[in-house]
């Protein structure tokens, strides 16, 4: 569930300000909780069925045709943008801790270290199924949650910083404006756990007696406790500390102890690693299903070996082409996640249960969908607005 879009929180809080920060990172919790809660419910909604991926459930909510349309774009958008980010992330990650491992050092391009960074996932992409990643997916778990006590903790060892202020960034109104909309893009980031959920609950084995969704939604609640003690520390503090002087990644904010930022800097590498393979399993899983079915190729491993090193090298090419964390992010996560994440379960559950009009379930739903459009309209205009400011000034494969 912790993403790297915890490293872009105090960013985000520097562009929506305390009040509307705080109000928007709980809204958040919230919201893709009770949509989480929703997904885990429906998994087994018809009894002796299960729907093990998110595009089954749009299919039995819209019908066979509509539903694949509605939901498998999203999700591959979502999945593919993923990589892309976590490709960015990996190789700056990289980057700093070149820098602070070796002060006097030739500093090395970026585009190099996304290389680097790529050139794993041409070895791990040919793992075989999820099992074989669950030992990746600890490591990554216990990653992330280091990574993120060690962006607060350090925060706060360095304390407020001299002229701290935490007015808006922007000189002008629209500016401000067009970071605000970006930050609520950086946000929806930082929750995306919806797409793969089914998936990782259709592991877990169900009997009537006692159906999956039990210990599914107390795996859901321990990890939106982690999710809480990792964002929330982080956005705030590190809001608190660097005011809106803040980068849009705070482990490229904290310099010293130079050892601990290194470590926590391989740590945000070694997760994304985990992350990345998570997110392109699906992909894989699409292009080499419509490739066997649609076009008659024969299911080898030269397919595999193919489909597999083509898709590490786009996302490679891409991610080095656009090099921007925070705006990327900010697309991304209105884009694409906004829908999975925050409306597209409340739809679904709208048009299978048909809840009462204006009862409780119904006004929860329609909030949660009216949150998640304007998310989804919004988000987009600002990151976009974020890349092309700052591809202004940028070098390609500089």
């Amino acid at each position: 569930m912790v993403g790297a879009g915890v490293l872009s929180l105090p960013y985000a809080m520097a562009q929506l300000g305390w009040g509307p920060g705080v109000a928007i990172l709980i809204l958040s919790w919230v919201i893709t909780l009770y949509t989480l809660w929703q997904m885990v419910e429906m998994h087994e909604m018809v009894p002796g069925k299960r729907f093990d991926r998110y595009h089954e459930l749009g299919q039995h909510a819209f019908g066979e045709k509509l539903g694949l349309y509605i939901v498998v774009p999203q999700q591959l958008i979502v999945e593919v943008g993923v990589c892309i980010v976590y490709m960015v992330t990996g190789g700056k990650s990289l980057k700093k801790f070149h820098e602070l491992v070796c002060d006097n050092c030739k500093s090395i391009k970026l585009t190099y270290f996304i290389m680097i960074f790529a050139s794993v996932h041409f070895v791990l992409s040919h793992l075989p199924n999820f099992n074989s990643i669950s030992g990746v997916s600890l490591a990554a778990a216990v990653m992330s949650l280091s990574y993120s006590t060690i962006a607060w903790s350090a925060s706060v060892a360095k304390g407020v910083k001299e002229n701290v202020e935490y007015g808006y960034k922007a000189k002008s109104t629209a500016g401000t404006v067009f970071n605000f909309f970006s930050a609520l893009g950086e946000v929806a980031f930082a929750y995306a756990g919806h797409n793969v959920v089914l998936e990782i609950q259709a592991t877990i084995p169900s009997t009537p007696e006692k159906p999956s969704k039990g210990p599914m939604w107390k795996g859901v609640v321990v990890a939106y406790i982690v999710v809480a003690l990792c964002y929330f520390p982080v956005a705030l503090i590190g809001y608190w500390m660097f005011g809106n002087s803040v980068d849009d990644n705070i482990l490229e904010t904290l310099e010293k102890p130079a050892w601990l930022i290194a470590t926590a800097n391989i740590f945000v590498v070694i997760h994304v690693i985990g992350s990345y393979q998570i997110y392109a399993m699906p992909v894989f899983d699409m292009m080499e299903t419509l490739l066997v079915k649609k076009m008659n190729f024969r299911p080898r491993w030269i397919l595999r070996f193919f489909v597999r090193n083509f898709y590490v090298a786009a996302t490679m090419f891409v991610g080095m082409t656009f090099p921007f964390f925070g705006g990327l992010l900010a697309f991304f996560g209105g884009f694409a996640f906004a829908p999975t994440t925050y409306f597209l379960p409340c739809v679904i559950w709208l048009a299978i249960y048909k809840p009462r009009r204006y009862s409780l379930s119904w006004w929860a739903n329609w909030i949660c969908i009216v949150f998640g459009v304007c998310l989804m309209v919004l988000s987009p205009i600002g990151g976009l607005r974020t890349i092309i400011i700052q591809a202004k000034d940028y070098k390609f494969y500089s």
